[in-house]
């Protein structure tokens, strides 16, 4: 198990700053995401840490050993860091044994050790029975095993995925997800996952770091970015976050604050050294709406309604505010139609930290 340490990293690629100041402490043996929209650096970073790219400035250490840094640049075999690429790599003449033994042999194991080896691996992921086959021969789940099983036999410290279930269909994610989670529960390695993907992100990782525009916005657990985002982006990306202004902010003594949402009276959780004040900006999310009683709450009119299942998705427009659109699940049994009149409830809503006093 290794630990990560990013200090105060930068690359461009000529005038574009694509990773800008990114710092990131990772324990040893920890699963972290990174996550965020599509060309916001991630893909950079995890290329960085690979040694596929040099930075500009700042250093990487793993295990207090310097890979990257000022007129230091490891290459990416001298780092003992498992790659696991969206299109797998694996080598297409070679059989699945010797895609998984060959790095094995570049490493200068002999021949009994290597093969001892790749069928201990090959047996873990569940592939022994087709290791004569070809990757051709495989399906998309079983190829990403083989990269796996390549990453276990190496016993690499570090594990970087980058992007590994794109290519898959949704059942097979699924899958291939609780085989990711095995993989970490044997390996013991510290995992870096790079996805866009928030259900992955969220299901998978210790902690997630959300990036924005070649940054580090927010890096926390997956249930502190849902229900306490530190800024709008984060607030905004993660869980069909919403955001509103709220006026006449008065927080209380026990991480909860009373405020008025187009007019009505609100109570919400806000960080213990919230500051009153007479606007401020809140995030919450669909499931925390619902539908109330005639007279109560705030009145809206039904713009759309969408089937999904185990519940309706309804898209409201409040009456105060008519060009606005929230969104809110309705359970069974459904009593709600398309232009409907309805009061609608915030159960539960965090106030964002004042930038002023970030």
């Amino acid at each position: 198990m290794s630990a990560i340490e990013i200090a105060g990293i930068h690359k461009s690629f000529g005038q574009t700053k694509v990773l800008r100041d990114i710092s990131l402490s990772i324990r040893s043996g920890e699963f972290v995401a990174v996550l965020g929209p599509s060309g916001c650096g991630k893909t950079t970073l995890l290329r960085t840490l690979a040694g596929f790219e040099k930075l500009d400035g700042g250093e990487i250490h793993v295990d207090g050993r310097l890979l990257s840094g000022k007129e230091v640049h490891l290459s990416p075999e001298e780092r003992n860091i498992g790659v696991v690429f969206q299109n797998y790599a694996l080598w297409p003449h070679m059989s699945i044994e010797q895609n998984v033994s060959y790095s094995l042999k570049v490493k200068g194991m002999s021949r009994p050790d290597r093969t001892r080896r790749t069928r201990e691996v090959l047996e873990l992921v569940g592939l022994d029975t087709l290791s004569t086959r070809r990757p051709a021969d495989l399906s998309g789940g079983q190829r990403q095993r083989v990269a796996l099983a390549r990453c276990l036999a190496m016993q690499a410290g570090v594990v970087l995925l980058d992007e590994p279930l794109a290519n898959l269909d949704v059942h097979l994610r699924a899958t291939l997800e609780e085989e990711f989670s095995r993989f970490h529960r044997r390996s013991g390695a510290t995992m870096f996952y790079i996805t866009h993907d928030q259900s992955e992100a969220l299901a998978l990782a210790d902690r997630v770091a959300v990036m924005d525009k070649g940054r580090i916005a927010q890096f926390a657990t997956p249930s502190t970015l849902y229900l306490e985002p530190t800024n709008e982006m984060v607030a905004g990306f993660i869980g069909e976050g919403k955001l509103m202004d709220v006026s006449n902010l008065t927080p209380g003594n026990d991480g909860r604050a009373h405020a008025h949402l187009f007019g009505q009276p609100i109570r919400l959780r806000c960080a213990e050294d919230a500051r009153a004040r007479s606007e401020a900006r809140i995030s919450f999310h669909p499931s925390d709406l619902s539908l109330a009683d005639a007279g109560v709450g705030i009145p809206a009119t039904v713009k759309r309604i969408t089937y999904r299942g185990d519940h309706l998705r309804a898209e409201v427009a409040p009456d105060p505010a008519p060009d606005i659109s929230l969104t809110l699940n309705v359970m069974p049994p459904f009593c709600i139609e398309q232009g409907q009149h309805v009061s609608i409830a915030l159960n539960d809503g965090w106030v964002l930290p004042d930038p002023h006093f970030a």
